[in-house]
């Protein structure tokens, strides 16, 4: 299986905007931007909602036969390992490995010293095509980049091998990820975690890692947007030479994990991608869950108190539902609105609050990252939740085509 250049990976917690979140491919397709969506679900968020991978399954043929979508589309083990990809294998034809809790451990002495050995003819300065400054290389810093990443990359092996023992090699797509760590790999150590991937034969389409900067969940990226640029280019030009070193797959390609909502990088991931003819998987989070929250606090009456009681409880649960998300979030609690406030807005308010719209003076990044963490809850309501979205299907249908379309692939992969 082969990934095409650009491809979206759209979350739906309930399983039941599969064809709204089609819809914006369909767009771009009809704007000549042909764009592979792949519907991303993790363990974690299947044991929260109670649901299966096949669901997913299920959910997006019926989305593809009933809009007569005749092009590629995909569903995502997203962030599996050896302890939970089982449930994945048969629905699930894009392998998300994640082996960032692997980071740091060490290898063998023998791999360790087979690595910098090597690649010892890097060491000193070093040029990549594309890039002005040269890099420093020396067997040190082989040797730290084995310590940190080795052990790592000889896990997503295992993962790999027992997956294609499954499906066969050619049954699914393997994406490489990294990004749910504390520090950013710079475009050198990229290019040598590439260097370990290719050595173990993982035929990696797509790599995962972690960018310099904040990515929460929900709200705009947080960090110095130029040094996000220069990083962003330098790990495409990485790519592009690697590719040719180490014979890795001709379409791998960056795969950018935003958490949902990274507008102001959009433009900068834009304008490089088409400067360098790169393809790019961008993989979003919680936007969907939330359009649906919008659209239910829109439209009043019985959808507006679902709303509010989804909040009111989030914040009497607040340690419980934000401590999973810690590191991706910034929230002061004694920011938060109160209940007592929240109980006065309509659901005008309410969704202008949770909107993603950094003009609107009510908008909240603080309410939305807590509604973000906040499913379970809806989960956790049933019938009472997801009869609601039979209910206003129309209303959320419209937001989430519009805000996926509008928000996120224009600006990332057709641009102003």
């Amino acid at each position: 299986m082969i990934l095409n250049k650009y491809s979206f990976g759209n979350g739906d917690r309930f399983a039941h905007e599969g064809k709204a979140q089609l819809k914006a491919s369909i767009i771009a397709r009809n704007e000549g931007v042909t764009i592979t969506p792949v519907w991303n679900k993790s363990f974690r968020e299947h044991q929260t909602v109670k649901s299966t991978p096949e669901d997913v399954r299920i959910e997006t043929n019926e989305a593809v036969e009933s809009l007569g979508w005749k092009g590629q589309y995909l569903i995502d083990a997203d962030h599996i390992n050896l302890s939970n990809v089982d449930a994945f294998i048969d629905s699930s034809d894009f392998f998300t490995l994640d082996v960032a809790d692997y980071i740091g451990k060490p290898a063998s002495e023998g791999e360790i010293n087979l690595f910098v050995g090597k690649y010892s003819n890097y060491v000193g300065e070093w040029k990549v095509p594309g890039i002005k400054e040269p890099f420093t290389i020396s067997k040190k810093f082989l040797e730290q980049i084995a310590l940190d990443f080795l052990f790592a990359i000889n896990e997503a092996k295992q993962i790999y091998n027992y997956i294609a023992d499954k499906k066969g090699v050619d049954g699914f797509i393997t994406e490489v990820s990294m990004d749910e760590v504390m520090n950013p790999q710079t475009p050198v150590e990229l290019f040598f975690i590439l260097a370990a991937i290719s050595d173990t034969g993982i035929p990696a389409q797509t790599i995962a890692p972690k960018f310099t900067g904040q990515f929460n969940k929900g709200v705009d990226y947080v960090g110095d947007i130029n040094k996000f640029s220069k990083e962003f280019e330098e790990d495409i030009l990485i790519i592009k030479l690697a590719i040719k070193e180490f014979g890795l797959p001709e379409n791998l390609k960056l795969s950018v994990h935003s958490g949902s909502d990274k507008f102001s990088i959009y433009d900068p991931i834009n304008s490089i991608i088409k400067k360098h003819d790169a393809g790019l998987h961008i993989k979003t989070a919680g936007t969907t869950w939330l359009e649906e929250l919008i659209s239910l606090a829109e439209v009043g009456g019985n959808g507006l108190k679902i709303a509010k009681n989804i909040y009111s409880q989030a914040l009497n649960r607040y340690d419980e539902l934000t401590g999973p998300y810690s590191t991706v979030i910034d929230i002061e609690y004694n920011n938060l609105p109160t209940m007592k406030t929240v109980n006065d807005w309509d659901g005008k308010k309410f969704a202008n609050t949770l909107r993603h719209d950094q003009g609107n003076p009510s908008y909240d990044p603080e309410f939305r990252q807590l509604l973000h963490c906040a499913y379970k809850i809806a989960a956790e309501l049933g019938e009472e939740f997801t009869n609601a979205l039979n209910q206003y299907s129309n209303e959320i249908e419209k937001n989430v085509t519009q805000n996926l379309y509008e928000s996120h692939i224009k600006p990332i992969f057709i641009g102003k």
